[in-house]
């Protein structure tokens, strides 16, 4: 079995983060975007990934190295960002004649994946949406999948594709893929795995769907934030520290400096970073940040930032200085 993890979006949505780190190493609940997936492949011993890798893919490359180094990961780079089919297809020189698993990066899943592989078919992560106009859509028949549509106008199901594709045939999918560039088979000027499936199901390929309830999207401020929140719910709680009201779900690092301060709900707080004589709820400070005499609410410090003031909102990027005075 291999995971196949698609990681080279710019993640243009999380300007200003994203100027200096890759989407998927971006803080939430402690940790790093990948880092929750990784750990979570390893536990139900999927040991071999792919990762499609883009701008910034040397960052993301080290840190897997320094980080999992029992995994075994391949790399290929997406030069041109044409789809989710065209990242894909990058990838089919890993995969030959195995079971696949394919993630996207900046999605973070509470599902049992040790299900899902047990299964007899290929099956796609689906959640019911109110609005699928702005997904990938199955349509089922007795229980497999008959059509997908990839963000349609006038949607006929509500049934959401959430980006977790488990494919016993690998050398089918392969196979699909090469058609949609030998025949220029795009969706919205793009090259999509919704298509290369529809591609295997005419073929003959059973796919049934499973459903994922727990889907979480960090692809913008916002859902990075409520994908916080239901990290820290699962496992949020940090030691007294003087001084300091803890309202939790939390996450402080051990290397934090915490003074005089109101730290909670749902707050991640990176390595060496400093917070004193402030309130902070529902926010993200990255590593090596300073804040300090801040009301701060719903939002994301980036890494060695500075934040000195009063009470406002903030999505601050690295290496920024910012010091608000009153008049």
């Amino acid at each position: 079995m291999r995971a196949i993890i698609p990681v080279a979006g710019f993640g243009t949505r999380l300007k200003p983060h994203t100027l200096t780190h890759p989407k998927v190493l971006l803080n939430v609940g402690g940790k790093p975007i990948i880092s929750h997936i990784v750990e979570k492949l390893l536990e139900e011993n999927i040991t071999e990934a792919t990762f499609i890798v883009g701008y910034l893919g040397e960052k993301i490359q080290n840190y897997i190295a320094k980080t999992f180094p029992t995994l075994k990961a391949d790399y290929v780079e997406q030069k041109e960002l044409l789809g989710l089919g065209h990242a894909i297809y990058q990838a089919a020189r890993t995969f030959k004649n195995e079971e696949i698993v394919i993630i996207l990066g900046d999605t973070v899943f509470d599902v049992d994946l040790n299900q899902i592989t047990n299964l007899e078919n290929s099956s796609l992560g689906v959640k019911v949406v109110d609005d699928p106009r702005r997904f990938g859509v199955a349509e089922l028949k007795d229980g497999f999948v008959t059509k997908l549509i990839e963000k349609p106008v006038n949607p006929t199901t509500n049934l959401a594709l959430v980006g977790l594709y488990y494919i016993k045939n690998s050398t089918l999918l392969a196979r699909s893929l090469e058609e949609l560039f030998a025949n220029n088979i795009r969706t919205n000027d793009e090259f999509q795995l919704t298509d290369a499936l529809q591609i295997m199901i005419d073929k003959g390929e059973k796919i049934s769907t499973f459903p994922v309830e727990g889907w979480y999207d960090c692809g913008k401020p916002e859902t990075l934030l409520s994908t916080n929140q239901f990290i820290l719910s699962q496992n949020g709680k940090s030691k007294s520290i003087d001084s300091v009201v803890i309202i939790e779900p939390v996450y402080i690092s051990p290397t934090a400096k915490i003074k005089n301060s109101v730290i909670g709900p749902f707050v991640s707080i990176g390595d060496n970073c400093d917070v004193v004589e402030s309130v902070v709820k529902n926010s993200i400070i990255n590593k090596n940040s300073q804040v300090k005499r801040m009301v701060l609410a719903d939002s994301i410090i980036g890494a060695d930032a500075k934040v000195k003031g009063s009470r406002h909102k903030m999505n601050v990027g690295d290496s920024l200085e910012l010091e608000l005075v009153n008049d």
